[in-house]
């Protein structure tokens, strides 16, 4: 467990710093004025977070998953698949639950609320994809567990899910700019900025729309598929309309949010 969290943390400070550089060198969009200032509180809440599930949770998802293979649990280790078919199913299915997650987040009034201050954020960029009200992030931490109880899925499948998920939700927030054309072949294997950033509209139709994080087909197969904003990537508004203020981005207006 220390060793993943570990691995972790130094993968998250390696991707961080190098699409902080990536934003400065080539801009999808201006930067907005008072980035520190939304720094601050963005990576506030991560490190809220993980201090409260290090407190709350004895085991997380990778030590749980190796917990679970050595006692026998779950549905996957019955079927009795070849590894690779169980690792790529594993990870598959994990991505495809936390897309639903990410629906039932924006469709149940009391999880909205929770997941709004996500995209109460005005501007978009790699720090929005950590953004994450600490409750949120206790609920969905403690839906992947129940998920490897109840799946199983190996060891592996789980680690590059968890390391996957991390990199890739920083990514697809960051504030880069893409070549149409590499954009274009990115979006067959993996979500990109310019594919999630329609997620964050204003507009509440394109809100409810490209809710994946790591396999950009989930949302072509189940018809939340919107290739690019109405207004265009410069011409959209970030945001919620109701949380437009700079007071709403300091921490404590943040971790309040839920109850406003």
């Amino acid at each position: 467990m220390e060793r993943e969290a570990a691995i972790r943390f130094v993968l998250f400070l390696a991707v961080a710093f190098a699409l902080a550089l990536w934003e400065h060198a080539s801009p999808r969009r201006h930067p907005a004025p008072g980035r520190a200032w939304r720094w601050i509180g963005n990576l506030g809440v991560v490190a809220i977070s993980t201090l409260l599930v290090r407190l709350i949770f004895p085991v997380l998802p990778v030590a749980l998953a190796f917990l679970a293979r050595e006692r026998g649990w779950g549905l996957i280790p019955r079927l009795g698949l070849p590894m690779l078919v169980e690792v790529i199913g594993g990870f598959l299915v994990l991505d495809l639950t936390i897309y639903f997650q990410h629906r039932a987040f924006h469709a149940w009034r009391p999880l909205w609320r929770l997941h709004r201050m996500h995209h109460a954020d005005t501007f978009f960029d790699f720090t929005t994809g950590v953004r994450f009200h600490p409750l949120e992030f206790i609920l969905s931490l403690a839906f992947k567990l129940g998920l490897v109880v109840l799946l199983s899925p190996p060891v592996l499948a789980v680690l590059l899910f968890e390391i996957g998920l991390n990199c890739v939700v920083m990514f697809n927030h960051a504030n880069v700019r893409l070549p149409v054309a590499v954009d274009r072949l990115l979006r067959l294997f993996v979500v990109t900025p310019d594919m999630h950033r329609v997620h964050h509209s204003t507009d509440i139709r394109e809100t409810n729309l490209n809710f994946g994080f790591n396999s950009p087909w989930w949302d072509r197969l189940f018809s939340t598929y919107k290739a690019q904003p109405d207004l265009g990537h410069e011409g959209m508004t970030i945001g919620l309309n109701i949380f437009r203020d700079r007071k709403y981005q300091s921490l404590v207006s943040m971790l309040a949010m839920p109850f406003f």
